[in-house]
C-alpha cells in the first residue's frame, strides 16, 4: 500500500512491517537503562556502606556513558548495528555482571567498583538513537514518522518510571546486585534481538547513504568518500537548535526534580514529591501522544520555539505555587510540553543531519539532554537554601525560554546533488554548498 494512502495513526505505525518486533526489542533493552542507575547506587551503597562511594562510582558511570554516546553512535553509523551493537552489548552486560558479582560481597573496594563502572559506561549500547534512525528507515512518510518519534519518546519516558518500580519489587526478594544482573540480561537480550531484526539491513543509514544520490557527500584529503562514521553531521543551525533546546529541557527537568523535594520539605509534606513527579510524567505522556497525532502545519522550528517557551514559562510559574496540590496541577500542565519538545528535537536532528550520521545526530541530542540535566542538578543543589524557591524555579526555567529565540533562526537544509563532481571541483566545506530541499 502506498505511504500516501495510509491513514496516519499510532496503529498504522505499529502495523508497519517489522515495527513491533524491532520496537519491542529496543524497549526491552532500554528497560535496562531505567533500572541500572538505582540498582547501581543501592548495590554500591550496600557493598561499601558509603554514600560517597556510591555517588562517585555512579557519577563516573554516568559521565562516561553520556560523554561517549556520540562516539558509540558514530561506530553504529560506520559499521551498522548488526556489527556494532552485539560487541557493545556483550561488553556492557559482562561488566554489569562483574559489578553485580563484586557488589554482592560486603567490603568491596570502591576503587575496584569504579574500575568496572567506567568501562561499563563507555560500552553502553546507543539503543535509543539506533531505534530512532530505524524509524526513519521503516516509516519514511513524514506524517507517520512524527507519530513514531512521539510514541518512542513517550515509551522511553515510561520505561524510566517503570524501571525503578521493578527495582523496588526485586528488593523484596533479592539484593540490589540482582538488579544489576537483570539489567545486564535485559540489555543483552534486547540488543541482540534488535540487531537481528529484519528491519536492520547491515547498517542504519549506511546503506541509504551509499546507494544512489548522496546529499552533500564528504570526501577525505585523497578525494575519496569519507567513511560514514567519520563524516561531519552537517546539521548546521538546525542541528544546533535541536541540541541547544534539548540541553535546556534537561536543565529544566534536572533542576525541577531537586526543587520539588525542597518545596515538599518546606511545606512538610515529603510524600507530595511522588505525586508531583507522577503528574509531570503523566502530563508528558499525554502531551506526547496528542502532539504526535496532530497534523501540524507550522514548521518544526516554530513548534520547537513555542514548546521551549511554554515549558519554561509554566515551570517558572510552578515556583509560585502556594500548596503542594497547586504544584501538582502546574507540574501536570508543564509536563504537556516535555515529550513534544523532546520529540521535535529528534525530528529536527533527523531532518538536518547527514543521512549517514543520523544515529550520531540523535546521540548528540540525547547527550545534550543528559548533560543539561546533570549540570542543573549540581547547580541547583548550590542554589537551594541561598535563594528563595520561586527564584530557583525561575532561574531553572530561563534557559528554555531563551532557547526559544535560538530556535526561531531559519537554518538551511542539506543540498542534494545527483552526481559527485570531479575531485578538483569537490568542496568539503558544507557552508559553501547550495541550500537544499527536504529528502
Amino acid at each position: 500500500m502506498p505511504a500516501s494512502s495510509i491513514t496516519p495513526s499510532y496503529a498504522a505505525v505499529l502495523r508497519t512491517r517489522h515495527a513491533c518486533r524491532t520496537f519491542g526489542a529496543a524497549l526491552l533493552g532500554r528497560l535496562s537503562y531505567g533500572m541500572v542507575s538505582l540498582s547501581l547506587v543501592l548495590a554500591i551503597k550496600e557493598a561499601t556502606d558509603s554514600y560517597a562511594a556510591a555517588g562517585t562510582v555512579m557519577a563516573l558511570f554516568g559521565l562516561t556513558s553520556v560523554l561517549l554516546s556520540p562516539t558509540r553512535a558514530g561506530l553504529v553509523d560506520r559499521y551498522g548495528p548488526r556489527r556494532a551493537l552485539p560487541p557493545m552489548a556483550a561488553a556492557y552486560a559482562l561488566l554489569l555482571t562483574g559489578l553485580a558479582f563484586a557488589t554482592s560481597w560486603p567490603g568491596t573496594s570502591g576503587i575496584l567498583l569504579g574500575g568496572l563502572a567506567v568501562p561499563a559506561g563507555a560500552c553502553t549500547p546507543p539503543l535509543g538513537p539506533v531505534m530512532r534512525t530505524l524509524w526513519r528507515d521503516m516509516v519514511p512518510d513524514p506524517r507517520l514518522l512524527q507519530r513514531a518519534f512521539s510514541l518512542d519518546t513517550v515509551a522511553e519516558e515510561l520505561l524510566f518510571v517503570t524501571g525503578p518500580l521493578l527495582v523496588g519489587l526485586l528488593l523484596h526478594i533479592a539484593t540490589p546486585s540482582i538488579g544489576l544482573a537483570v539489567s545486564a540480561a535485559l540489555v543483552l537480550t534486547g540488543s541482540l534481538a534488535l540487531a537481528s531484526s529484519p528491519a536492520v539491513r547491515g547498517g542504519v543509514g549506511h546503506k541509504k547513504a551509499s546507494s544512489g544520490p548522496a546529499p552533500c557527500e564528504e570526501f577525505d584529503s585523497g578525494g575519496q568518500p569519507a567513511p560514514p562514521g567519520r563524516r561531519p553531521l552537517q546539521g548546521g543551525a538546525g542541528l544546533r537548535q535541536a541540541i541547544a533546546v534539548s540541553a535546556t529541557v534537561g536543565i529544566c527537568l534536572g533542576a525541577f526534580n531537586l526543587l520539588v523535594i525542597a518545596f515538599a520539605d518546606e511545606h512538610r509534606n515529603p510524600a507530595a514529591v511522588t505525586w508531583i513527579l507522577a503528574a509531570l510524567s503523566g502530563g508528558s505522556a499525554i502531551g506526547g501522544l496528542i502532539y504526535g497525532a496532530v497534523p501540524w502545519r507550522a514548521s518544526s522550528r516554530l513548534r520547537l520555539a513555542f514548546l521551549a517557551a511554554a515549558l519554561g514559562l509554566t515551570l517558572a510559574a510552578t515556583g509560585l505555587s502556594s500548596h503542594p496540590y497547586v504544584l501538582i496541577a502546574w507540574a501536570a500542565l508543564s509536563g504537556l510540553f516535555i515529550a513534544p519538545a523532546i520529540t521535535t528535537t529528534y525530528l529536527i536532528a533527523d531532518e538536518y543531519a547527514h543521512p549517514a550520521a543520523r544515529t550520531r545526530a540523535g546521540a548528540w541530542v540525547n547527550t545534550a539532554f543528559n548533560a543539561g540535566s546533570a549540570g542543573a542538578t549540581a547547580a541547583t543543589g548550590l542554589l537551594v537554601g541561598r535563594l528563595p524557591l520561586p527564584a530557583c524555579f525561575a532561574l531553572a526555567a530561563a534557559p528554555a525560554v531563551l532557547s526559544a529565540a535560538t530556535a526561531l533562526h531559519r537554518p538551511r537544509r542539506l543540498a542534494a546533488v545527483t552526481a559527485a563532481p570531479p575531485v578538483s571541483e569537490r568542496i568539503p566545506d558544507a557552508e559553501q554548498q547550495a541550500p537544499a530541499t527536504n529528502e
